[in-house]
């Protein structure tokens, strides 16, 4: 048993695909000792960047989710590529801002730390960014050639308050984003 009383005890790939493997595990837990078996959705960590224009304004992209079967407005967010680092979450959380939106950051990125997209069935993290003074960046958007990205539009902090509150955002990234942003006062 590790220090913290989690241990994985035994471990088979299950699904082979490379955009979600699915492993089956038996763990050890701090309350369960002899093992638990769980079925887990390995999934790369993200960063997920929320943009603020100079005028205050917060950049959203519609885009097409194939799971859903519809649109949903979103903040841009992508996974990282090789080593999880500091650096290379940061990295993602830059380049997924001009691949999706066209748009860089002039002024800071501000790191609003992580959640989990979905602790009972995955370990996907998802690091949370604000961007400020984002505009137009000379290459303008290249979207991931698997993505549909209908709309880039810019929304007043009033604006994606009522769109959280009515339902009109559904998108777990961008809900995480909205109320850290909400909480640390920083949707202005």
């Amino acid at each position: 048993m590790s220090d913290s009383g989690w241990k994985t005890l035994k471990r088979e790939r299950i699904c082979l695909s490379p955009y979600v493997p699915v492993w089956q595990e038996s763990v050890a837990t701090p309350t369960r000792p002899d093992g638990v078996e769980w079925t887990v959705a390995r999934r790369p960590t993200a960063a997920v960047v929320a943009p603020r224009t100079p005028e205050g304004r917060y950049i959203l992209i519609r885009q097409e989710r194939i799971p859903i079967r519809r649109a949903m407005w979103e903040f841009p967010a992508g996974q990282v590529e090789g080593e999880i680092t500091e650096q290379s979450i940061r990295d993602t959380a830059f380049r997924e801002l001009i691949e999706e939106t066209g748009l860089h950051c002039t002024g800071v990125l501000i790191p609003l730390d992580f959640f989990y997209s979905s602790a009972g069935f995955t370990d996907e993290r998802g690091f949370l960014f604000l961007a400020t003074d984002v505009i137009p960046h000379e290459k303008g958007a290249s979207p991931d050639e698997l993505e549909a990205i209908l709309e880039v539009r810019a929304f007043s902090a009033e604006e994606l308050k009522h769109m959280v509150a009515t339902g009109e955002i559904f998108d777990a990234n961008t809900l995480s984003v909205f109320a850290r942003l909400t909480a640390r006062g920083l949707l202005v």
